[in-house]
């Protein structure tokens, strides 16, 4: 599908059909969203703008050169956009080509952040005069929902921190859930670095209008101040996880405790009942008459004498 935007009758419209590109000034073209695009489209709009537009594999690298570049006459960036699927996150590798101040994105799923910035087209049409305006519109809208990712894993942190303070029994759920947000803030600490590195090589460039720039440096601060969140959302996680550790060795050393008392507590009436039970011919109690009731005397006292010995250290 293909979203052509223009700039007519004073104000900000758009066109789906390919075809139309011939049609409009060439002046008055503003954005070219290519989303889900079928091979035709994406060879239309090449040969309208004499281009190559980034495959998804080009999209997809990593190197700092593939992130943001520029020619004599194209501008390429590429990022990652973080998409909630239900309790999982997955990355969708968005491009985004500028030629003559004109902005060309190729993506292949549905994203928040586009839908919420054509929705300020059409509040404050004259905030995006340029492609370059629509580009910084996407990452700061991009920026803004990395926000409130960042704050909802804060809350769950808080929330699941809470249940292990006050949790009678401490299972394998606890860590799980812990393990689990250890790599969703690791996935959205990724994902706002990668906005952090386009968004440095936006500043770089000369190209960009000046008015961009108190919104860029803006957004500089936000990711430093997102980046700084994740860093502390991620101690926060292993602050939890030694938390849950250590819990369960206290509840280990317990169990450990509780059988070190009660092999120590018998060992005495086994000694006696092993001293009773010895095959020798003469025991002094073996013909007595209380015989049998003093050796279980015996075996009482001598476990009784134990356990006022271990309460008397402390060690009960």
């Amino acid at each position: 599908m293909v979203a052509i935007f223009y700039k007519a009758f004073n104000k900000i419209v758009h066109e789906i059909d390919v075809n139309r590109l011939k049609d409009i000034d060439y002046e008055d073209l503003l954005w070219i969203d290519l989303a889900f695009p079928s091979p035709e489209e994406k060879q239309a709009v090449e040969e309208f703008f004499d281009i190559f537009l980034q495959t998804r594999q080009q999209a997809e690298e990593i190197e700092s050169s593939s992130r943001y570049f520029e020619t004599e006459s194209l501008i390429t960036a590429n990022s990652n956009f973080l998409i909630q699927t239900g309790e999982d996150y997955i990355q969708e590798p968005v491009s985004f080509t500028l030629k003559d101040g004109i902005l060309i994105s190729v993506r292949n799923m549905e994203l928040k952040a586009f839908a919420d910035t054509i929705r300020k087209f059409y509040i404050n049409f004259k905030a995006y005069p340029t492609g370059y305006h629509v580009l910084i519109a996407l990452f700061e809208t991009r920026i803004d929902l990395d926000a409130d990712l960042v704050e909802n894993v804060a809350k769950e942190i808080a929330v699941l921190g809470r249940r292990i303070s006050i949790a009678d029994e401490l299972d394998e759920e606890l860590i799980l859930n812990i393990s689990k947000l250890q790599d969703t803030t690791m996935l959205i600490r990724e994902n706002v670095i990668d906005k952090q590195r386009v968004i440095s090589g936006i500043l770089k460039s000369e190209r960009f209008p000046n008015d961009t720039s108190p919104k860029l440096s803006i957004m500089t601060k936000d990711v430093g101040s997102l980046i700084n969140h994740t860093d502390f959302s991620f101690e926060r996680l292993e602050y939890l996880q030694d938390t849950f550790l250590g819990l369960i060795n206290i509840e280990q050393n317990k169990i450990i405790k509780i059988f070190t008392v009660a092999s120590v507590v018998f060992m005495p009436p086994t000694l006696i009942a092993s001293i009773y039970g010895m095959n020798f011919k003469f025991l002094p109690e073996l013909q007595w008459r209380y015989g049998y009731l003093f050796s279980l005397g015996l075996m009482f006292l001598s476990s009784s004498l134990t356990l006022i010995i271990f309460k008397k250290k402390k060690w009960l």
